[in-house]
């Protein structure tokens, strides 16, 4: 599709969806690796309890809720995370779980089935430059992870997180760990937050998009293309963060407008549908990206459910690599 129909569609926005499509659940801000492009292992974090979490997923569900992430810090941390996402796919939630790989060896056996996409980060192909950036020696726990997952006839995907100074290792992480493994090359742009992350320059970006075609490779073109546009603009917001996004802390509060701006917390007691539909979120819900530090923000885990509920130019962008993605994955059944 040309340019001119791609604004066209921008200025014609349509949204598709008007409930929360996704959910990510904090299990722990507590982490075993100490990323310098990251400051949530830095916070103090008791564990999300079985209880909660099963009354949380309920109420997800009836909000229209599709996919769960446990994240954090390091969600393997929690010990009780097989019984959470057991819970969680009872509920009739697709289930998410991003990982450094430092205890998935551990606990594979215990986790087997229960996660419907399985992620490894990894950020070079070479074990000292991945274990500098990671703070912590894990780049052959993440090899050791990516065997073990494929003896257990789980999917693993490698998540990538593209910086300046290591764009130029794509082709080598593709060649040598993903094609051989058959295993799916998510590149992940570097997002800026709260001084930390970074940026990407033009040339990188223009770099970075040559790779979306590639088999095994998932890149979100959307991605790309609003940080050529300087992110979100709070007087014509891209960002549906409040209203596609359902985020819940280790403290079991709804944080709104999101986790990384986190302006307001509110205790759910077993009341998420109804704390949801109240005045004084849907107020906030309302703001979602026209806040003063909603400008400029790239933050890929909010912009991909942004792009997915409202037709735009950033829709039409996001949907090659959507369909790419659950193609090889074949996960349509499970989102529809």
């Amino acid at each position: 599709m040309r340019p001119f129909a791609l604004d066209r569609f921008n200025v014609l926005a349509m949204r598709i969806v008007s409930h929360p499509v996704l959910c990510n659940y904090y299990v722990t801000y507590r982490c075993n690796a100490t990323c310098s492009f990251c400051d949530i292992w830095e916070r103090p974090s008791p564990y999300v309890t079985i209880e909660n979490a099963k009354a949380n997923f309920a109420a997800l569900k009836s909000l229209g809720v599709k996919v769960i992430d446990f994240t954090g810090g390091e969600p393997l941390l929690h010990r009780q995370l097989d019984e959470l996402l057991r819970e969680a796919k009872k509920a009739g939630l697709v289930t998410t779980v991003t990982s450094n790989g430092l205890l998935y060896p551990k606990y594979a056996h215990k986790l087997r089935g229960l996660i419907d996409m399985l992620h490894f980060s990894l950020d070079s192909p070479i074990r000292e430059e991945h274990d500098t950036s990671r703070g912590v020696k894990c780049f052959d726990k993440v090899m050791e992870s990516i065997q073990m997952a494929k003896s257990l006839n789980e999917r693993p995907d490698i998540l990538f997180t593209v910086f300046e100074n290591n764009i130029h290792q794509i082709e080598q992480m593709w060649k040598e760990i993903c094609i051989p493994n058959d295993l799916v090359l998510i590149l992940n742009p570097v997002f800026e937050y709260n001084n930390v992350g970074a940026q990407l320059s033009a040339s990188a970006l223009a770099e970075l998009r040559s790779w979306s075609k590639k088999r095994n490779i998932y890149l979100n073109d959307a991605f790309v293309q609003l940080r050529i546009d300087g992110g979100n603009h709070i007087d014509k917001p891209v960002c549906l963060a409040g209203s596609t996004t359902i985020v819940i802390s280790p403290e079991n509060k709804l944080v709104l407008p999101c986790y990384h701006l986190g302006l307001k917390e509110f205790s759910i007691e077993n009341r998420l549908a109804e704390l949801y539909y109240s005045e004084e979120v849907q107020q906030l819900i309302a703001l979602e990206g026209r806040l003063p530090a909603c400008e400029g923000c790239a933050i890929n885990c909010y912009m991909q459910p942004s792009f997915a509920v409202e037709i735009n130019k950033y829709w039409w962008k996001a949907l090659p690599s959507t369909l790419k993605y659950n193609y090889i994955k074949g996960t349509w059944k499970q989102l529809f």
